[in-house]
Protein backbone atom coordinates (compact mmCIF):
# COMPACT_ATOMS: atom_id res chain seq x y z
CA UNK A 1 0.00 0.00 0.00
CA UNK A 2 2.94 1.81 0.10
CA UNK A 3 5.77 3.31 -2.03
CA UNK A 4 9.24 4.14 -0.58
CA UNK A 5 12.50 4.44 -0.62
CA UNK A 6 13.40 1.15 2.29
CA UNK A 7 15.02 -2.05 1.24
CA UNK A 8 11.58 -4.64 0.81
CA UNK A 9 12.02 -8.47 0.41
CA UNK A 10 8.79 -9.15 0.61
CA UNK A 11 7.10 -12.69 1.76
CA UNK A 12 5.18 -14.62 -0.68
CA UNK A 13 1.52 -14.73 -0.20
CA UNK A 14 2.02 -18.74 0.64
CA UNK A 15 4.58 -17.29 3.11
CA UNK A 16 2.16 -14.69 4.79
CA UNK A 17 -0.75 -17.81 4.89
CA UNK A 18 1.83 -20.00 6.82
CA UNK A 19 2.66 -17.47 9.40
CA UNK A 20 -0.60 -16.05 9.93
CA UNK A 21 -2.85 -19.43 10.20
CA UNK A 22 -1.29 -19.82 13.31
CA UNK A 23 -2.11 -16.77 14.85
CA UNK A 24 -6.03 -16.71 16.55
CA UNK A 25 -6.63 -13.67 14.96
CA UNK A 26 -9.60 -12.67 11.67
CA UNK A 27 -6.14 -11.45 8.77
CA UNK A 28 -6.96 -10.96 5.00
CA UNK A 29 -4.17 -10.21 2.16
CA UNK A 30 -4.57 -6.80 0.98
CA UNK A 31 -3.21 -4.48 -1.89
CA UNK A 32 -2.11 -5.77 -5.23
CA UNK A 33 -1.88 -9.10 -4.03
CA UNK A 34 -5.83 -9.51 -2.96
CA UNK A 35 -6.90 -8.26 -6.28
CA UNK A 36 -4.52 -11.00 -7.75
CA UNK A 37 -5.91 -13.18 -5.64
CA UNK A 38 -9.49 -12.50 -6.84
CA UNK A 39 -8.44 -12.27 -10.32
CA UNK A 40 -6.68 -16.09 -9.89
CA UNK A 41 -3.70 -14.96 -11.45
CA UNK A 42 -0.60 -12.97 -11.24
CA UNK A 43 -1.16 -9.41 -13.30
CA UNK A 44 2.09 -7.42 -12.35
CA UNK A 45 5.05 -7.17 -10.18
CA UNK A 46 4.28 -7.00 -6.25
CA UNK A 47 6.96 -4.59 -4.76
CA UNK A 48 5.45 -5.37 -1.09
CA UNK A 49 2.80 -7.32 0.35
CA UNK A 50 0.17 -6.25 2.64
CA UNK A 51 -2.01 -7.85 5.14
CA UNK A 52 -4.95 -6.61 7.27
CA UNK A 53 -6.02 -7.61 10.70
CA UNK A 54 -8.56 -5.56 13.63
CA UNK A 55 -7.54 -3.56 15.72
CA UNK A 56 -8.74 -5.34 18.79
CA UNK A 57 -6.39 -8.03 17.38
CA UNK A 58 -2.87 -6.45 17.18
CA UNK A 59 -1.49 -7.13 20.57
CA UNK A 60 -2.32 -10.76 19.61
CA UNK A 61 -0.68 -10.27 16.79
CA UNK A 62 2.08 -8.79 18.62
CA UNK A 63 2.93 -11.84 21.06
CA UNK A 64 3.00 -14.16 18.34
CA UNK A 65 5.78 -12.15 16.22
CA UNK A 66 8.12 -10.33 18.67
CA UNK A 67 10.42 -13.19 18.94
CA UNK A 68 11.33 -13.69 15.39
CA UNK A 69 9.73 -10.35 14.00
CA UNK A 70 11.46 -6.50 14.78
CA UNK A 71 8.02 -4.65 14.10
CA UNK A 72 8.05 -1.06 13.30
CA UNK A 73 4.67 1.61 13.04
CA UNK A 74 4.66 3.57 9.89
CA UNK A 75 3.34 7.18 10.25
CA UNK A 76 3.89 10.08 8.66
CA UNK A 77 6.81 9.06 6.64
CA UNK A 78 8.39 7.51 9.86
CA UNK A 79 9.08 4.38 11.30
CA UNK A 80 9.23 3.79 14.75
CA UNK A 81 9.69 1.35 16.96
CA UNK A 82 6.87 -0.56 18.31
CA UNK A 83 7.36 -1.72 21.72
CA UNK A 84 6.16 -4.58 23.52
CA UNK A 85 2.61 -4.84 24.79
CA UNK A 86 2.41 -1.43 23.34
CA UNK A 87 -1.42 -0.86 22.65
CA UNK A 88 -1.65 1.49 19.60
CA UNK A 89 -3.42 4.69 19.61
CA UNK A 90 -5.58 5.52 16.64
CA UNK A 91 -3.72 7.43 14.51
CA UNK A 92 -1.43 4.13 13.91
CA UNK A 93 -2.73 2.30 11.28
CA UNK A 94 0.03 0.34 9.68
CA UNK A 95 2.70 -1.79 11.01
CA UNK A 96 6.18 -2.91 8.83
CA UNK A 97 7.59 -6.26 9.63
CA UNK A 98 11.19 -7.48 9.19
CA UNK A 99 12.98 -10.84 10.28
CA UNK A 100 15.23 -9.95 13.48
CA UNK A 101 18.55 -9.00 11.72
CA UNK A 102 18.05 -8.72 8.91
CA UNK A 103 17.50 -5.28 6.37
CA UNK A 104 14.69 -5.75 4.56
CA UNK A 105 11.25 -5.48 5.05
CA UNK A 106 8.88 -8.70 4.60
CA UNK A 107 5.19 -7.52 5.10
CA UNK A 108 3.21 -4.86 6.28
CA UNK A 109 0.14 -5.24 8.50
CA UNK A 110 -2.84 -2.67 8.23
CA UNK A 111 -5.00 -1.89 11.08
CA UNK A 112 -8.76 -1.64 10.25
CA UNK A 113 -11.24 -0.01 12.62
CA UNK A 114 -14.51 -1.08 13.37
CA UNK A 115 -17.97 -0.48 15.57
CA UNK A 116 -20.91 -3.39 16.11
CA UNK A 117 -19.12 -5.67 14.18
CA UNK A 118 -18.71 -2.87 11.03
CA UNK A 119 -15.45 -2.32 9.40
CA UNK A 120 -15.21 1.52 9.20
CA UNK A 121 -13.38 3.18 6.80
CA UNK A 122 -10.63 5.78 8.28
CA UNK A 123 -11.20 8.03 5.34
CA UNK A 124 -15.08 8.65 5.52
CA UNK A 125 -17.11 7.16 8.53
CA UNK A 126 -20.34 7.06 6.83
CA UNK A 127 -18.79 4.08 4.37
CA UNK A 128 -19.01 0.93 6.03
CA UNK A 129 -19.33 -3.07 5.67
CA UNK A 130 -19.90 -5.80 7.84
CA UNK A 131 -17.08 -7.15 9.09
CA UNK A 132 -18.82 -11.04 7.50
CA UNK A 133 -18.73 -9.20 4.15
CA UNK A 134 -15.04 -7.70 3.97
CA UNK A 135 -13.02 -10.62 2.63
CA UNK A 136 -13.45 -13.45 0.38
CA UNK A 137 -11.60 -16.77 0.13
CA UNK A 138 -9.10 -18.29 -2.32
CA UNK A 139 -9.15 -21.73 -3.52
CA UNK A 140 -6.16 -22.68 -1.30
CA UNK A 141 -8.15 -21.07 1.39
CA UNK A 142 -5.94 -17.80 1.68
CA UNK A 143 -8.10 -14.75 3.20
CA UNK A 144 -8.01 -11.45 1.02
CA UNK A 145 -9.56 -8.26 1.06
CA UNK A 146 -12.77 -7.88 -1.21
CA UNK A 147 -11.84 -5.96 -4.33
CA UNK A 148 -14.65 -3.56 -4.22
CA UNK A 149 -12.44 -2.25 -0.67
CA UNK A 150 -9.32 -2.93 -2.16
CA UNK A 151 -9.91 -0.92 -5.15
CA UNK A 152 -11.78 1.99 -2.78
CA UNK A 153 -8.69 2.44 -0.64
CA UNK A 154 -6.65 2.65 -3.87
CA UNK A 155 -8.82 5.45 -5.56
CA UNK A 156 -9.08 7.11 -2.35
CA UNK A 157 -6.10 7.68 -1.65
CA UNK A 158 -4.42 10.72 -1.89
CA UNK A 159 -1.88 9.88 -4.63
CA UNK A 160 -3.22 7.43 -7.14
CA UNK A 161 -0.18 5.58 -8.59
CA UNK A 162 -0.19 3.74 -11.97
CA UNK A 163 -0.43 0.52 -10.74
CA UNK A 164 -3.70 1.45 -8.81
CA UNK A 165 -5.13 2.60 -12.25
CA UNK A 166 -3.53 -0.81 -13.74
CA UNK A 167 -5.49 -2.61 -10.96
CA UNK A 168 -8.55 -0.66 -11.77
CA UNK A 169 -8.73 -1.78 -14.87
CA UNK A 170 -7.76 -5.25 -14.64
CA UNK A 171 -10.56 -5.56 -11.90
CA UNK A 172 -13.30 -3.96 -13.35
CA UNK A 173 -14.62 -6.29 -15.34
CA UNK A 174 -14.35 -9.03 -12.82
CA UNK A 175 -16.84 -7.28 -10.43
CA UNK A 176 -20.24 -7.73 -10.20
CA UNK A 177 -22.73 -5.38 -10.06
CA UNK A 178 -23.33 -5.52 -6.71
CA UNK A 179 -19.33 -4.96 -6.01
CA UNK A 180 -19.55 -2.29 -8.93
CA UNK A 181 -22.42 -0.03 -7.67
CA UNK A 182 -20.69 -0.41 -4.21
CA UNK A 183 -17.10 0.72 -5.16
CA UNK A 184 -19.25 3.60 -7.28
CA UNK A 185 -21.22 5.12 -4.33
CA UNK A 186 -18.56 4.78 -1.92
CA UNK A 187 -16.45 6.94 -3.91
CA UNK A 188 -19.23 9.13 -4.53
CA UNK A 189 -19.81 9.60 -0.57
CA UNK A 190 -15.92 10.27 -0.44
CA UNK A 191 -15.57 12.69 -2.94
CA UNK A 192 -18.76 14.29 -3.58
CA UNK A 193 -17.55 17.05 -6.05
CA UNK A 194 -16.19 14.43 -8.05
CA UNK A 195 -13.73 11.70 -8.89
CA UNK A 196 -11.73 10.75 -11.98
CA UNK A 197 -12.64 7.14 -10.89
CA UNK A 198 -16.39 7.70 -10.86
CA UNK A 199 -15.91 9.30 -14.22
CA UNK A 200 -14.02 5.97 -15.40
CA UNK A 201 -16.79 3.81 -13.55
CA UNK A 202 -19.60 5.80 -15.48
CA UNK A 203 -17.94 5.46 -18.52
CA UNK A 204 -17.66 1.95 -18.08
CA UNK A 205 -21.26 1.29 -17.43
CA UNK A 206 -22.04 3.02 -21.01
CA UNK A 207 -20.62 0.45 -22.57
CA UNK A 208 -21.18 -2.55 -21.11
Amino acid sequence: MSDNKEVWKPLSVTEIQMIFKKIPILWWIAGGWALDLFLERTTRVHSDIDTVILRCDHIILQEHLQDDWEMCKAYKGKLIPWNQEEQLAPQFDNIWAKKKGETSWAFQVMIFDTVDKHWIYRRNGAIRKLLEDIGLESLSGIPYLRPEIQLLYKGGSSVIRDKDVIDLNNVLPKLSDKEFHWLKKSLSIQFPNGHPWINVLDSYTKIT
